[in-house]
């Protein structure tokens, strides 16, 4: 296949696939979902949970982070794909074993002791921050923060974190 595939969105967040997630699905418009994290890929029942929230008629995939960007330059130009890791450091691995990361959407990440708020639903430690600014710094890849399709709250956030991201 020549070029690259039609990824639709990235978007990191922690809980993967679940009712936020299937607004996206529908905004997107995609017909390809890719669950890409190592857990999960792995885990019958976590998969059987979060297919029951998705659409049937749009295809998911759980695979590994090796696998996904290994399998996504074999898309079809027909896939239209969305892909959801758990973490910056997943979406860094994806980047560092050549899949194509140009903008990735920071949805949710719990708070933690150690991590600092940028929003209501985005909370970053060190390791987070470091993770994307290699992102951005290395792999020329941009950022947005909104929480869903339809809400307009990503500025002051990706405001936030262009602040703590330096």
């Amino acid at each position: 296949m020549d070029g690259e595939p039609n990824i639709k969105m990235v978007r990191i967040d922690e809980r993967l696939i679940h009712g936020q997630g299937q607004l996206w699905i529908k905004s997107l418009g995609v017909n390809l979902v890719i669950c890409a994290d190592d857990k999960v890929a792995s885990d019958s029942m976590q998969q059987s949970l979060m297919r029951s929230v998705a659409s049937k008629d749009v295809g998911l995939r759980f695979w590994n982070l090796d696998r996904t960007a290994k399998v996504i330059w074999k898309a079809l130009p027909t896939q239209s794909i969305f892909v959801i890791v758990s973490s910056p450091k997943d979406a860094l691995t994806l980047a560092e074993q050549g899949f194509p990361l140009k903008e990735v959407n920071i949805g949710n990440i719990h708070a933690k002791e150690g991590k600092e708020k940028i929003s209501q639903f985005i909370y970053l430690d060190e390791k987070d921050k470091e993770a994307l600014r290699i992102l951005r710094d290395k792999y020329g890849c941009i950022f947005n923060t909104k929480t869903s399709p339809v809400s307009n709250d990503g500025a002051q956030s990706l405001e936030n974190l262009k602040n703590v991201l330096g």
